[in-house]
């Protein structure tokens, strides 16, 4: 893997944050360059490149993008912003069932500060193919931390949605 210099870094950064200074396809056109900076199949580009996309309305477009990043082996937090993209792009276009599945390893396979980011997208995933009461629990376990009272109660009442402690697939 290309290893990405700080000051390209800077340049696609403050490209993001001046991202509703921008026309749709200029936003894409100006990360194009940006990505055409690094070698062609370069993992941090691709994401980059399918964020872009993602963001101005190509989320089928982005679909593939991310799925080369992920299998090229993007690493750290672009990965697992990767995954969480993924899946809500996959859900945009139908293929909820597929963003459970992602999500849900997800949340097995990692813990950070992403965390509550991946159980939003996986509550959105699981109310789409049916399975509310599970999302309601998600959303509720997800929650609790962050509440200055009554956190054992939620939890309790998060068990008793689904009669389990956990999300099943």
């Amino acid at each position: 893997m290309t290893t990405i210099m700080p000051e390209w870094e800077q340049r696609v950064s403050a490209l993001w944050d001046a991202f509703d200074d921008h026309e749709e396809a200029e936003f894409r056109v100006l990360m194009n360059e940006l990505v055409a900076e690094l070698p062609e199949d370069d993992a941090v580009g691709l994401f980059e490149r399918a964020s872009a996309c993602d963001s101005t309305g190509r989320g089928e477009e982005a679909i593939g993008l991310y799925r080369r990043a992920l299998g090229i082996g993007l690493t750290g937090e672009r990965r697992r912003r990767a995954v969480v993209q993924l899946a809500s792009s996959l859900r945009a276009q139908g293929q909820a069932r597929e963003a459970v599945d992602l999500l849900t390893t997800e949340r097995e396979r990692v813990s950070d500060h992403l965390d509550d980011s991946v159980a939003a997208f996986l509550v959105l995933a699981l109310a789409d193919v049916g399975r509310e009461r599970e999302a309601v629990s998600l959303s509720l376990r997800t929650l609790a931390p962050h509440l200055p009272r009554y956190t054992h109660s939620v939890n309790a009442y998060a068990e008793e949605m689904t009669g389990s402690g956990g999300t099943s697939s």
